[in-house]
């Protein structure tokens, strides 16, 4: 921690600049305690790490759900440090005894009052959201940044993104997705947009890299962010994943095969139409090939052309689908009002476009056209060609 409180209730702010000589004199003559717990804690002074309060062993902080790390202090420092360089009204580690709960930094911007959580250790999804919702109760508006070392990076424009990663995607004021992070080593935000996955942990994504004595609050809470989505890297990265997962049996692995065997389907001769990417399919964890596959069974598979489909009947499908655990969601603590069922929609929104349906009404589609199985590889391969060639660009777009 980088304050402490000292017996007449002043509090020591390591984030504000004191030489170490200073800080060695205040010490000698001051005793420091938890502003959240109350418990005696100890200034620790050093050239290796950085200058911080730590409770004394065998003492217990119920404010503190992590051990703090260097890392996370360094970073919780430097954007204290930033706010602060830009004339923002900020407090570090303020302790705020009606939520009890204690913000690495809360700050004012405008007329809105934030708290921002610099989160570099995994915390389960249920503190992620108790923790958000203590925070709009009280009127704050919580920005959650991870830690950048999260962020695992594959290849170019790949990522490796765990659940605990997910949890920090929200919607800029012109409502586009974005990650932040940040990096106290490299001192820059590195922000992802345009997150595409095509399996349950990796996926595509767009990322900018932001220099922080470079970068203003807005940059950070209404990023300009240029949409570019590749759909054929997209689509040979799931080529690839179906491929190496259909080479480690696993449950999950079984089911599906013999689900769509018993329905005369192939792995490897689905058509292009099944296993398509769209903004929201984020939203559910299971890859898109494996939920469109079943989407196709349930309610494409047996209806003729003209035949209606109702979105209630769709829906319906997909959650006793959710009821086996054959379909998985994701949860995104800070999209409430977004719904696993909406990157269905959206699917079918995309078969719109693809002409395989009509939408007659906000909750009615029509069959136009029955999606064509592959026969062969072969045909397989000059469907897919063709299909890229005729809605690459479109889909890029959607």
């Amino acid at each position: 921690m980088l304050t402490a409180q000292t017996k007449s209730g002043t509090i020591l702010n390591l984030g504000k600049e004191y030489n170490k000589e200073n800080l060695a004199d205040i010490r000698s003559k001051e005793v420091f305690f938890c502003p959240a717990c109350g418990e005696r804690v100890s200034l620790k002074l050093g050239t290796q790490r950085i200058n911080h309060f730590a409770h004394r062993s065998g003492t217990v902080c119920r404010d503190f759900y992590e051990n703090e790390t260097i890392y996370h202090m360094k970073g919780k420092l430097q954007l204290y440090q930033w706010l602060v360089w830009q004339g923002i009204p900020a407090e570090l580690e303020f302790y705020d005894p009606i939520i009890k709960q204690r913000p690495d930094i809360v700050f004012r911007y405008g007329e809105e009052k934030y708290a921002l959580e610099y989160q570099c250790s995994p915390i389960s999804e249920e503190i992620f959201i108790k923790r958000t919702e203590v925070y709009y109760q009280q009127n704050y508006n919580p920005l959650w940044i991870i830690g950048s070392k999260h962020i695992k990076a594959k290849r170019n424009n790949i990522f490796s993104l765990s659940n605990f990663v997910y949890s920090f995607l929200r919607k800029t004021k012109d409502n586009q997705l974005m990650l932040p992070s940040y990096c106290p080593e490299e001192k820059q935000f590195k922000i992802l947009s345009s997150v595409r996955p095509y399996s349950t942990k990796n996926a595509t994504a767009n990322i900018t890299h932001h220099l922080i004595d470079k970068t203003e609050i807005e940059e950070l809470l209404a990023p300009q962010i240029i949409h570019y989505f590749n759909f054929f890297k997209w689509s040979l990265e799931m080529e690839k994943f179906m491929l190496n997962w259909s080479l480690h049996p696993n449950p999950e692995l079984n089911r599906f095969l013999r689900e769509i065997y018993v329905n005369n389907l192939n792995l490897y001769l689905l058509p292009p139409e099944i296993g398509i990417p769209s903004r929201r399919s984020l939203f559910i964890q299971t890859p898109a090939f494996i939920w469109q596959t079943y989407f196709y069974l349930d309610v494409l598979q047996n209806k003729i052309p003209k035949e209606l489909i109702d979105l209630k009947e769709v829906e319906r499908h997909f959650n006793k689908r959710i009821l086996k655990n054959e379909i998985i969601i994701r949860r995104v603590p800070q999209l409430k009002n977004e719904k696993s069922f909406h990157a269905v929609k959206e699917y079918l929104f995309q078969l719109e476009k693809l002409g395989i349906v009509i939408k007659r009404s906000e909750t009615v589609f029509q069959l136009r056209s029955r999606i064509s199985i592959p026969k062969s590889n072969r045909e397989k391969e000059e469907r897919r060609k063709e299909f890229y060639q005729k809605y690459g660009s479109l889909l890029e777009k959607i």
